[in-house]
């Protein structure tokens, strides 16, 4: 980088204002933060998505240069993809590649809510799982002038942002490990927030907490996840809600070469087709359906299905192989399905069960993690429970 911070400021104070207008920011200490500390520096480059002179959808690699028009790119609400999983990238031309991205700098207005739902409040020692490029440590480290601890699985992104972060003036305690598994140096904190998507909440995590402190994570379900905010209690229990805020992020890893390829059971013999009440576009139209159905089919997984004449469908999938496929352009609506289970009559019940309580939205759900592993979800309202896998 070869601009200073000073012309950069302009960028960074307009992010903040846009993300103070938007409710992202609700404080004046995140304010001051996100209009003070330099993205540009922890983003130097970053892929955005094209397509090839063949039409291939590619990552178009972008540098960001000192200019104007490269600080605006940079300053975007926008998650900018920062590297891709080396095992699945192939070069095309001399700024593009295929990959499956592995790291970002997360959308700007994601990152402001949950911090913002993190409550944080000075002398707080904090745990962030997933350093990444290292911008979010910095503006914790800029909120909270000290004891901010940072860990990431990939021993190069963490030397890489220990570098960018101290060029930057901050100095977090970070560490190379599986997050999963907490921070090596052990010890409790006020406020743990995961940047990284997880099945249910890791024991480490509850190892680190004391009463009251206060989790905020993406919970990865199946169907569909979302963020909670948890508070741990005396008996080492975290329980609170799903948050307002929409986003996702990244899976966990174990191993920091690459990401686990998706692994689908074998589909059982198709069992028939008939008509159905929930069409796929209900589904993908409504993110609180989805987390709904996640919670009355755990394990299960929602993908999409293009047959050989490019019709897409929405399909279930369970591990027992029981499976259901709703074509997106259907009309009247109907399903096909196989296997032990009718997974669509699931999908029909928990419709019924979302309509009549007046479709509520996200944060109307509760969620649960017990000492033993053992989780579940509940409605808010009427206390309506459904349970969820255990520890993953």
């Amino acid at each position: 980088m070869n601009d200073s911070p000073d012309r950069a400021r302009p960028h960074r104070e307009a992010l903040a204002h846009q993300l103070t207008a938007a409710g992202a920011i609700r404080t004046r200490s995140w304010a001051a933060a996100f209009a003070d500390v330099p993205r540009h520096l922890f983003v130097p480059r970053w892929y955005e998505q094209g397509t090839d002179a063949r039409g291939i959808t590619v990552w178009r690699e972008r540098r960001a240069t000192g200019t104007d028009a490269d600080l605006a790119a940079v300053y975007r609400d926008q998650t900018l993809v920062t590297a891709l999983d080396p095992t699945t990238a192939e070069q095309v031309d001399e700024t593009a590649w295929t990959g499956i991205p592995t790291s970002s700098s997360t959308l700007p207005s994601l990152m402001a809510r949950m911090l913002e739902d993190l409550a944080v409040e000075d002398g707080n020692r904090v745990l962030e799982i997933g350093t990444g490029t290292g911008y979010n440590a910095a503006l914790l480290s800029h909120r909270l002038g000290g004891p901010v601890h940072s860990v990431d699985l990939d021993p190069g992104l963490v030397e890489t942002a220990r570098q960018r972060l101290a060029e930057a003036g901050y100095v977090p305690r970070l560490a190379a490990g599986n997050g999963s598994l907490g921070h090596p140096a052990g010890g409790t904190f006020d406020r743990i927030i995961a940047t990284c998507s997880v099945p249910a909440v890791p024991d480490a995590w509850l190892d680190h907490s004391k009463p009251g402190t206060l989790l905020v994570t993406d919970l990865d379900l199946g169907i569909e996840g979302g963020l909670v905010r948890l508070g741990v209690d005396d008996a080492r229990s975290a329980v609170g809600h799903f948050t307002a805020t929409c986003g996702r992020f990244m899976a966990a890893r174990t191993d920091a070469t690459s990401y686990p390829a998706p692994r689908w059971p074998d589909r059982a013999p198709t069992a028939g087709t008939r008509p159905t009440t929930v069409a796929a576009a209900d589904i993908r139209a409504s993110y609180p359906f989805r987390l709904l159905l996640a919670f009355h089919l755990p394990r299960t997984q929602l993908v999409h299905h293009v047959d050989e004449a490019g019709a897409v469908a929405l399909q279930l999938q369970h591990p027992d192989g029981s499976w259901a496929r709703a074509p997106l352009a259907d009309a009247p609506a109907t399903v096909t399905h196989g296997g032990a289970q009718d997974l669509w009559q699931q999908v029909e019940a928990a419709w019924r069960w979302w309509n009549d309580a007046g479709r509520p939205s996200q944060d109307r759900f509760g969620y649960a993690r017990e000492p033993d592993g053992s989780a579940y979800a509940w409605h808010i309202p009427d206390g309506t429970r459904w349970d969820l896998p255990a520890r993953a």
